[in-house]
């Protein structure tokens, strides 16, 4: 299943990706302000994933990647792909764990790490 990762970028700002059951990074979401401005908007995907679109492009370089619109909005931007059957592997991914899957904050840099 995959996961939600909540981070922060160099600016100060929040953002999240949501990854694949293997770790991959699927789509990146556009930045925050606020932390909870992030965790809304991921509860709020989870619970609308089914009427989310997926428009599909492909760059000047030959690959492939979606732009992901929620609510009418452009809510997040995929990875590149190198196939449109790859692109179309990663959506699946989202449309059957996304609504499942975890929340996960590496916003702080306070990790307690144990052996």
């Amino acid at each position: 299943m995959g996961a939600f990762v909540i981070s922060k970028r160099n600016n100060d700002e929040y953002k999240f990706v949501f990854t694949s059951r293997k770790g991959k990074i699927i789509f990146t979401s556009l930045s925050y302000e606020l932390k909870f401005e992030c965790e809304e908007d991921i509860e709020k995907f989870k619970q609308d994933i089914a009427s989310a679109d997926f428009l599909k492009f492909k760059s000047s370089n030959g690959k492939y990647f979606f732009k992901l619109m929620s609510g009418g909005n452009h809510f997040a931007t995929s990875r590149k792909y190198t196939t449109s059957l790859r692109l179309q592997k990663g959506i699946n991914e989202i449309v059957l764990y996304g609504s499942k899957s975890e929340i996960l904050d590496f916003s702080e840099n306070d990790f307690i790490f144990s052996d």
